[in-house]
């Protein structure tokens, strides 16, 4: 049994302990927000947060999340929408929004850790893959959560 916090309630799986963490959430828990994209931690669609830190489920074998806190999408906004989610309907981000809720899991860890980001901390951070293309968007969302946040931007 692997026993972790996911979105501040604590899970036990029985899993195998090199299982993606996404198929842990996605197929065990039924928490469909992360996505699959690649399956090699390229594109972003599955980025959740561990600890606090964006990682890539897709590629973090669920043994590495046991006793630890893990936060997705559906977690990010439980008391409300989160700054970046409120960002991102203001500037209308999304197209087909499959990638999204990566992109959103990923801006809140460097707004976390960075409350006035630059564009270049936002390109450096926020790797994930938009097919659509709404890079250019997704800036102006970050910046705009940025000053939701009081960091300015």
């Amino acid at each position: 049994m692997i026993s972790f916090t996911v979105n501040g309630t604590v899970r036990q799986i029985d899993a195998e302990a090199d299982k993606p963490l996404l198929w842990v959430l996605r197929e065990d828990l039924d928490i469909l927000g992360p996505k699959f994209g690649c399956g090699v931690a390229a594109c972003g669609a599955c980025t959740v947060h561990v600890d606090g830190a964006a990682v890539r489920a897709c590629a973090m074998p669920v043994a590495s999340v046991a006793g630890r806190s893990v936060v997705t999408i559906e977690g990010l906004g439980q008391a409300g929408l989160h700054a970046v989610q409120k960002a991102w309907i203001e500037q209308q981000v999304p197209q087909c929004g499959y990638c999204q809720p990566g992109f959103i899991m990923a801006a809140a860890a460097l707004l976390k850790a960075t409350p006035r980001p630059t564009d270049s901390d936002i390109d450096e951070a926020l790797s994930n893959i938009c097919r659509c293309g709404t890079y250019s968007a997704i800036r102006r969302a970050v910046h705009r959560a940025a000053a939701l946040l009081g960091g300015g931007s």
